[in-house]
């Protein structure tokens, strides 16, 4: 007899969220709305592999930019490691630290190339797992935009006409200053 898996609950301890940022992808000439299998959902966190297998990881998710401009970094370090005559020891650390470095900041790094390809980040999403992240982001993202067509455009706002005076310096007290109202 199988056991129903326990649900979690919001005082559990091991339950752990994730966060992913949302990417989507440059429309083509010829598309009028994204594909939605072409959108990119990028985890927040530390990447293990990211900092264990720092250019293998960044090849396996296509950041090769990301690849070369690591390698040509590594070789210029170690170059001036070796130049200035320290230890192996401590090229193994300054190495490990630049490693970890791609580990904390892998996310980052996946979505600076994502926007170099085009990608606008539209949103972010909490869940468990990829799949649920995909899920509970395209359960929203489908309520919306079936409810933009219904919804007539809304007018621009309309530009604010006053004019605020000029703070001189001499007027400023404190670190978020209010213009006082003229007499």
């Amino acid at each position: 007899r199988s056991r129903r898996p326990r649900e979690r609950s919001a005082t559990d301890e091991n339950a752990i969220m994730a966060i992913f940022t949302v990417h989507q992808p440059p429309l083509s000439k010829s598309d009028n709305a994204p594909d939605p299998t072409r959108f990119s959902f990028v985890r927040d966190g530390f990447y293990v592999w990211g900092f264990l297998l720092s250019v293998l990881w960044m090849l396996r998710h296509r950041l090769w930019l990301v690849a070369l401009l690591f390698a040509a970094l590594t070789v210029l370090i170690e170059v001036g490691l070796r130049y200035a005559g320290i230890g192996v020891g401590w090229r193994m650390l300054v190495l490990a630290a630049l490693c970890y470095l791609v580990g904390l900041e892998g996310a980052t790094l996946r979505r600076w190339t994502l926007s170099l390809r085009g990608y606008t980040p539209v949103g972010s999403v909490v869940a468990d797992n990829r799949d649920e992240a995909e899920q509970r982001f395209f359960i929203n993202w489908t309520a919306t935009r079936k409810a933009k067509p219904a919804s007539s455009p809304a007018a621009p706002a309309p530009a604010e006409s006053t004019i605020r005076p000029r703070i001189s310096s001499s007027d400023v007290i404190g670190s978020f200053p209010q213009p006082e109202p003229p007499r």
